[in-house]
């Protein structure tokens, strides 16, 4: 996104290298007619600029309506200009004009036009007989001369000023700053308004990404994405300091759709949370996350790692209402991925929540990453149970990987992570479920050997324990495919970047210990199968 330029330095240099050149170009060309082609008796000892300011009352009359005229007309032009290229934004994103006449800048070159076109028309009658107001004249000269030269640089700024990166940050500047004067005075009449200020923002922000998705536009899509989840997390830096009013539901919140449809309690837990900008934000990411699912997929990515980003920011934070939120977003993009039978976007939004529940590990909030594991669970279930077998096996790899970490970092709540994690296989309903349950016990096998390499025998043993009943031409077929991958890169690219299959050598190595128990020995010929 690009920040805003140093205007006043830019255009000091661009008014003053326009004026000083067009001056140049004037005075040299006036300077050859003095001394060469229009020179004469009377004017020979005299310099350029003597001449120059001898005005002749009688010719100067037109010359001065014209020069009114001019800067009329330059006027025009300006807002002919702006009027189109504005018109042309506000169509397209919402808020856009109102942005504009809000905008110091706009406003203070408009002032300035005004103000010499009334200069230029006052001047125009200002001529008396020979009297020559010659201070004011020079200075409408000169006005008007920046006038023109104004033009250019003022162009590039509203051009600048309406690009949609820039509309994008202007809108999360703006709800952050209402959120940070609510921190430091608000009343109940101004909460009202600054409350639906914040809201119109995040909405905004929708439309934009919306119109974007339509049109096929990643780059501005994506940069509002973001934008939502920069203010979510800019929000929670000053949440703390805001006062309980804020917290209230007040009008502004009450009239609002999302808000209106929400029945009454659900409304009460929202304000007992505090967590209703929260929930605003990611209300709107999981209406953009629905329309994006047959549209444009990258979107849906981008907002489950925005919505890992909040969520980590909560853990960071201490919020435990915010993470349980979090929590139940993610849940509503699974579920609307699965309905959809999007298996590669499932695929993803799982590689994001793995990675927000082991930085709930990380955190030392066993609890709130034990809930998650609980959640991919479920989901691993729901994804079997609709024969999305590649979804079940990538939610059984990447619960192993949390359990791994959870082992690493001695997390209380490793054995309760791992007894839902032998929960996830479930007896196959259809024959097509078989690729899903393999991979499920793939991910046991995988961690069982992770613990004996870690000379945790305990825990590898329960994993026996749950699979030793497993029909041994399964067995056989695990251990062979297990043993059939010798490279952690996949044969295609992949977002994870890695093998789910890949075990280095050491813990290959007690792989074998682990099907010693089963007595699985491994076969000679075993066919390479990968992820």
């Amino acid at each position: 996104m690009s920040e805003r330029p140093n205007f006043r330095e830019l255009w000091l240099k661009q008014i003053t290298g326009l004026t000083g050149a067009a001056l140049v170009v004037f005075w040299g060309f006036y300077s050859v007619d003095h001394f060469w082609t229009g020179a004469d008796a009377d004017w020979a000892a005299s310099d350029p600029l003597s001449r120059y300011l001898m005005f002749d009352a009688d010719r100067l009359t037109d010359a001065v309506s014209s020069l009114a005229g001019v800067i009329a007309a330059v006027f025009g032009i300006v807002i002919t200009v702006v009027r189109i290229i504005v018109q042309f934004s506000a169509n397209r994103y919402t808020g856009v004009t109102r942005m504009f006449f809000q905008d110091r800048l706009n406003n203070s070159v408009m002032a300035y036009y005004i103000i010499v076109c009334v200069c230029g028309v006052w001047l125009s009658a200002s001529l008396q007989g020979d009297y020559v107001p010659r201070a004011a004249l020079l200075a409408m000269l000169m006005m008007t001369t920046v006038g023109l030269v104004l033009m250019a640089p003022y162009f590039a700024y509203v051009f600048w000023f309406l690009e949609p990166m820039n509309i994008i940050i202007r809108i999360r500047r703006q709800a952050l700053t209402i959120i940070g004067g609510a921190a430091t005075e608000l009343s109940p009449g101004s909460r009202n308004d600054d409350q639906a200020t914040v809201l119109t923002a995040m909405e905004e922000l929708t439309d934009i990404t919306s119109n974007s998705i339509s049109g096929r536009d990643k780059i501005i899509a994506s940069g509002s994405v973001d934008a939502l989840k920069d203010l979510a997390i800019g929000y929670l830096d000053v949440k703390s300091t805001l006062p309980d009013i804020w917290f209230e539901v007040g009008e502004g919140i009450a009239r609002n759709p999302d808000f209106v449809a929400m029945d009454s309690e659900s409304l009460t837990d929202l304000v007992t949370r505090r967590s209703w900008v929260e929930w605003k934000v990611m209300r709107q990411y999981l209406g953009i996350y629905n329309e994006a699912l047959s549209t444009m997929r990258d979107i849906n990515y981008l907002i489950a790692i925005d919505t890992r980003y909040i969520g980590e920011a909560a853990v960071k934070a201490g919020d435990k209402e915010l993470i349980s939120l979090v929590f139940r977003f993610m849940n509503s993009y699974l579920r609307a991925t699965l309905n959809a039978k999007d298996v590669r976007t499932a695929y993803n939004v799982l590689n994001q929540y793995r990675l927000l529940i082991e930085a709930m590990l990380n955190n030392g909030n066993g609890a709130a990453a034990l809930e998650g594991v609980k959640h991919m669970k479920y989901y691993g279930h729901v994804s079997f149970d609709m024969k999305l077998t590649f979804v079940t096996e990538t939610a059984a790899f990447d619960v192993a990987a949390i359990c791994e970490l959870a082992h690493e970092l001695g997390a209380v709540e490793e054995l309760e992570m791992l007894a839902e994690f032998l929960e996830l296989d479930r007896p196959l309903l259809v024959r097509s479920q078989e690729k899903g349950l393999l991979g499920v016990r793939k991910a046991q096998v995988k961690l069982a050997a992770y613990y004996l390499l870690n000379d945790d025998e305990a825990k590898a043993l329960m994993i026996f324990d749950d699979m030793k009943n497993e029909p041994r031409e399964r067995l056989y077929a695990i251990r062979q495919q297990l043993e059939g991958v010798e490279s952690k890169d996949f044969w295609e690219i992949i977002d994870r970047g890695r093998n789910f299959e890949f075990m280095p050598a050491e813990q290959r190595e007690c792989m074998n210990v682990f099907f010693g128990w089963m007595e699985i020995e491994s076969r000679p010929s075993a066919p390479p199968g990968a992820h």
